[in-house]
């Protein structure tokens, strides 16, 4: 039978001692007792700094006590690849044909097309495409259809008690809170071990931020309403930055002439700083055309700002990346995820 934090609470430290191995939030089995006690005393804190951030005595009471202790969570977020500097990078071919595949591009563009009378609204008021909106929608949740199934107080939880992100976790666990102080039931506050939750995959404390009621209805339901979920994603993006009337990228000719060293970049990103070290140095596209790299797409005028970017090498497809391609690495950092969506949202507006 799981055990949950209030059964430690209810009985005391002292008759801990007499208890046997307890199962724990996904059914496996708790080494020692012991370990569960330190998870009861750490949720009784990440209470208290609830508190102390505004949240009500009446939230805390009523999820504080139910917590158990994720370990299926844990794993999870223990299993992420790391990969060291020099670890070799894939391909994106095989990356780019998995998600922007015709099952993903023909759904989007059944959805492209029935939300366009609300989502060119969206776009008028943000500058964000339409297509952008629907293609971080695919890639995030495959329109709606894989949003998620965890607890995410139990969840953040156990991640902020596991320790390797404290504070992060502790962060969007408060925010959960905060997410129920404005009525949101707990039943619906579900996502992912990591705590990306609705149909764009916001964590909780993004949502705070950035939710965006998109019909007018006066509530931004990222969980349930598809039109609010995508204005949410075109409020990010021009939070972040989006230049109104610009591509993310446009493809390019490349002379076998052309010495890449030339242009290697030497900055070094104060973020995701393996994924910027990829893409050249910034000139304008006049530069560009004077090196011999050639926009083939209309988009960009001579006087833009562009990076050159080959992701599998010299002989494969090019793009001149603009900052709106940085845009969307502001969302998910991945050089694969932003060319993908970048790609899907070319594809659904065809």
């Amino acid at each position: 039978m799981v055990k949950s934090v209030s059964y430690f609470l209810a009985f005391g430290a002292a008759s801990l001692a007499l208890v046997v191995p307890l199962a724990v939030g996904d059914g496996t089995a708790s080494a020692v007792a012991q370990e569960d006690t330190s998870f009861a005393a750490f949720a009784r804190k990440l209470g208290q700094r609830a508190l102390n951030e505004g949240v009500s005595q009446r939230t805390v009471d009523a999820v504080i006590p139910t917590l158990v202790l994720n370990e299926r969570a844990i794993a999870s977020d223990r299993g992420q690849p790391g990969g060291g500097a020099n670890a070799p990078t894939p391909k994106f071919a095989p990356y780019r044909a998995r998600h922007v595949d015709s099952a993903r591009i023909n759904q989007g563009r059944t959805k492209y097309q029935a939300l366009r009378p609300l989502l060119s609204r969206v776009e008028a008021e943000t500058g964000v495409p339409e297509e952008i909106m629907i293609a971080i929608w695919g890639h995030e949740t495959n329109y709606g259809a894989v949003k998620g199934k965890y607890d995410l107080a139990e969840a953040l939880a156990s991640l902020a008690y596991e320790g390797r992100r404290r504070e992060l976790f502790a962060h969007e666990f408060v925010a959960v809170l905060k997410l129920m102080d404005r009525g949101f039931q707990r039943s619906k506050l579900v996502g992912s071990w990591a705590g990306a939750t609705g149909h764009p995959q916001f964590l909780p404390s993004m949502y705070l931020r950035l939710g965006k009621d998109g019909d007018g209805d006066g509530k931004a339901d990222i969980w349930d309403n598809e039109t609010d979920a995508l204005a949410s994603i075109a409020n990010y993006f021009r939070n972040a930055g989006w230049r109104r009337g610009k591509p993310w990228a446009v493809s390019a000719s490349v002379p076998a002439s052309f010495n890449r060293d030339s242009v290697t970049n030497r900055m070094t990103a104060p973020r995701c700083p393996r994924v910027h070290m990829r893409h050249s140095q910034w000139k304008t596209v006049a530069e560009w055309r004077s090196l011999g790299i050639a926009p083939i797409a209309a988009g960009l005028t001579d006087t833009d700002m562009a990076s050159f970017f080959e992701p599998d090498g010299p002989g494969t497809p090019a793009w001149l990346i603009t900052g709106n391609y940085k845009v969307i690495l502001e969302y998910n950092c991945s050089n694969f995820y932003a060319l993908s969506v970048g790609l899907l949202a070319d594809a659904v507006k065809r």
